[in-house]
């Protein structure tokens, strides 16, 4: 693996003849990380905690930032991600990477690990599911309507289940990012009570239009999680919404090589609500995976 590929900073490379790019920071185990979505850009994922312990390569996926854009919209697929994933990990030539993948992410990096059973290391499952479709859905909306609820001195949670319905059907990037911007509370334990720290965040998320999002088949992996046989840790956050807990537990209970760690104080942006718990889990995870493949 040549290190001009992990020099900290952003980096590019052809993939099927489409721009990958991908930034690199930390010092460490190397750990890819692929983002939500579909469609996030890349920065919002930012981990510097857990920079001090792995080397993170974060993934741009194709159709947003400065990566590429696939020619036909039904590529944008669960697979066509994870084809993306595996040439970078063929490109840096690395030897047993660990993959995280969060939420949207999190579903093509349990695609990646049951397609490519000897790549990695270890899987890390933040806040994701082995599944979406009606049952998925309908509880997230649930859980999102009772917001208002849990915030009745808060008049901008009362409009952000309507407006996350109305993002959810946006048809350009830009009201796909004012929307992403407008529901972000939602998205943590409690958002208001440190909004001052979140105000840079929020202003600087992007998202872009994935085209396959309403089209793709729901994602349901349910009765293959036993096929997954790398050592994987599962993070939820206690009050997430959209990946409730209760999606980890299954994703555990499938997946017989793994460890749950549920963030008490945590919605569905652990790594930013819980920095220090966050980064000290993944970095026990990876040393105890290290010290067992070594031993």
């Amino acid at each position: 693996m040549s290190h001009n590929l992990l020099r900290p900073g952003a980096h590019t490379v052809s993939i099927q003849g489409i721009l990958q790019r991908y930034h690199v920071a930390g010092s460490g185990p190397l750990c890819l990380v692929h983002p939500g979505g579909p469609g996030l850009g890349w920065e919002y994922l930012r981990m510097p905690h857990l920079e001090q312990h792995l080397t993170l390569v974060y993934l741009e996926p194709v159709g947003t930032g400065g990566s590429g854009h696939l020619p036909r919209p039904q590529d944008y697929r669960i697979d066509t991600y994870a084809q993306f994933l595996h040439g970078l990990v063929k490109h840096l030539g690395a030897q047993r990477p660990f993959l995280l993948g969060h939420s949207h992410g999190g579903f093509v990096a349990q695609h990646y690990a049951l397609t490519h059973p000897d790549t990695l290391a270890g899987l890390i499952l933040y806040d994701t599911s082995p599944l979406t479709g009606e049952e998925f859905w309908n509880q997230a909306l649930a859980n999102l309507g009772r917001l208002p609820e849990r915030h009745p001195d808060k008049s901008e949670a009362a409009g952000i289940p309507g407006i996350f319905r109305q993002t959810l059907a946006a048809v350009d990037n830009e009201s796909c990012t004012r929307g992403l911007r407008a529901i972000l509370p939602a998205y943590f334990a409690d958002y208001w009570a440190r909004e001052s720290d979140l105000i840079s965040l929020r202003a600087s998320l992007r998202a872009w239009i994935n085209p396959m999002r309403a089209a793709e088949p729901p994602f349901d992996v349910r009765d293959k999680l036993g096929g997954i046989t790398t050592p994987t840790l599962i993070i939820s956050g206690a009050h997430d919404f959209i990946c409730a807990p209760h999606w980890g537990q299954m994703l555990h209970e499938g997946i017989t090589c793994s460890q749950f760690v549920l963030l008490h104080d945590s919605g569905h942006i652990g790594h930013l609500e819980q920095p220090e718990a966050f980064a000290s889990a993944i970095t026990e995870f990876t040393r105890e995976t290290n010290r067992a493949a070594t031993s």
